[in-house]
């Protein structure tokens, strides 16, 4: 894939979400702003009444909408998606609630630009079935003392991939998965614009990032 910074032009984003697309209204106003040298340029969700893609119409960003069905397989649905993405020219791939596994076709075909945002801090208490009120209720229960959010890029594991960024908070004795929630939600947003931010400027260069070295 080609330098996905060119000096002169806008980083074409697309944004996946499943949700209420909290983190997808952080991305679009920061590049609305200039804050972000980047545009959304599509939302992508697997659900079509996600009031991300309301936010995504108001804004007149366009939405595609994929929802799994018994015609096609996983790794077709995966080369339909990747295919109406290369058809609009997109350089960044922004999971934002997505609450599909991206398959390995989607991957292959964005090698290196597929970026995800977890509520925990990965390693830990990352993986299939670790997602929302799941993750802060482990956390509790395991008694941590501080928990937050991490973006790391995408590979064909679940939030395995090398991490780019994380934030942390403090977690009370007292917390709940509702106050955690919380506390995490808005260290989420200024993450992600920041991570965004560095990869739309060239200020970090996707291909260069090490690999997850696994322990021997």
């Amino acid at each position: 894939m080609s330098s996905l910074q060119p000096p002169t032009n806008k980083c074409r984003i697309a944004v996946f979400v499943s949700g209420n697309g909290t983190n997808l209204q952080a991305l679009v106003d920061h590049c609305k702003s200039g804050d972000i040298k980047g545009e959304i340029a599509a939302v992508v969700s697997n659900v079509k009444y996600a009031f991300a893609l309301t936010r995504a119409r108001n804004e007149n960003i366009e939405t595609l909408i994929f929802e799994p069905d018994q015609k096609s397989s996983r790794t077709e649905l995966g080369f339909k998606i990747a295919k109406a993405l290369k058809e609009r020219n997109i350089d960044l791939i922004c999971l934002a609630g997505y609450m599909m596994k991206i398959e390995p076709s989607l991957i292959r075909a964005f090698p290196n630009r597929i970026i995800n945002i977890h509520p925990a801090l990965l390693p830990k208490y990352g993986g299939k079935g670790m997602f929302g009120h799941h993750v802060h209720e482990a956390v509790i229960t395991a008694k941590e003392k501080e928990s937050g959010c991490t973006v790391h890029l995408v590979d064909e594991q679940f939030d395995h991939g090398p991490i780019l960024g994380q934030a942390k908070v403090l977690v009370s004795p007292d917390e709940t998965p509702e106050s955690l929630a919380e506390k995490i939600y808005p260290k989420e947003h200024d993450l992600y614009v920041s991570i965004v931010k560095k990869i739309c400027s060239g200020a970090l260069n996707l291909d260069t990032v090490p690999p997850v070295t696994e322990p021997s």
